[in-house]
């Protein structure tokens, strides 16, 4: 049972990500498919960091991780380079999580 399902999910993802090759150039030539097509893997991006941030199981938590993830916003307004990013914000969970 799980094999299918797994099989199947497999297959539909398969089909999805082919499904791009076959779409008309004119649709993908629109500028609101063109916006989108720049923004989903950003807005995706932001919802996985969040859930990674805020989720403890099946609780909302709020620990050190948010203070990384602060310090890792304000890292990126300021437009450090990512790995000063990386880790000015580990450091500053660690330090939380040290308190």
């Amino acid at each position: 049972m799980i094999w299918t399902a797994v099989l199947l999910t497999a297959a539909g993802c398969y089909g999805f990500k082919a499904s791009g090759w076959f779409a008309p150039a004119s649709l993908l030539d629109r500028p609101v498919v063109r916006t989108a097509a720049t923004l989903t893997p950003v807005a995706l991006l932001a919802a996985l960091v969040v859930v990674q941030v805020f989720a403890a199981g099946t609780t909302l938590t709020v620990d050190a991780r948010v203070v990384g993830l602060a310090a890792g916003a304000v890292c990126l307004w300021r437009r450090l380079p990512f790995l000063v990013v990386i880790v000015v914000a580990a450091a500053a969970a660690a330090a939380v999580r040290a308190l």
